[in-house]
């Protein structure tokens, strides 16, 4: 069996973030056994698992992420949305836009130290939309 989750997140301030939660939450009742699908609805914010417990991994994936697609870079040329938004492509591209995680005893089967964050690459992303699809 096949279903989709639709859940909006609230909105984040640029760098990455922990959101195991909101997928748990929306998830509610889980199959015993199965897969479980994330999908983000936008080009310029990216999905990724990592560490959860010490906060000191956002920052520096935000700051090592900033060197790799830096702002106000002359070569640039899709600069009509601000300085923010070529940058956050090419980092959204880099993490991509989805993870999959296998669910078992109804929960995910995530490592001790692992959480689903949401790496916003905009100065102001607003609100994102995630897909969550359940493969039982």
């Amino acid at each position: 069996m096949v279903s989709n989750i639709h859940i909006t997140l609230p909105e984040y301030k640029r760098g990455f973030h922990l959101i195991t939660q909101h997928i748990i939450n929306a998830i509610g009742n889980m199959p015993s056994d199965g897969l479980c699908h994330v999908f983000i609805q936008h080009t310029s914010a990216s999905l990724t698992i990592n560490e959860n417990a010490d906060p000191s991994v956002r920052q520096d994936l935000e700051a090592y992420t900033n060197k790799l697609a830096p702002e106000n870079a002359p070569y640039f040329t899709h600069t009509f949305e601000g300085s923010d938004d070529m940058p956050a492509h090419i980092k959204a591209s880099l993490y991509g836009s989805s993870i999959s995680i296998p669910i078992e005893n109804s929960q995910l089967a995530l490592g001790t130290w692992q959480g689903i964050y949401l790496g916003e690459h905009r100065n102001y992303g607003g609100r994102r939309n995630l897909v969550i699809t359940i493969i039982s």
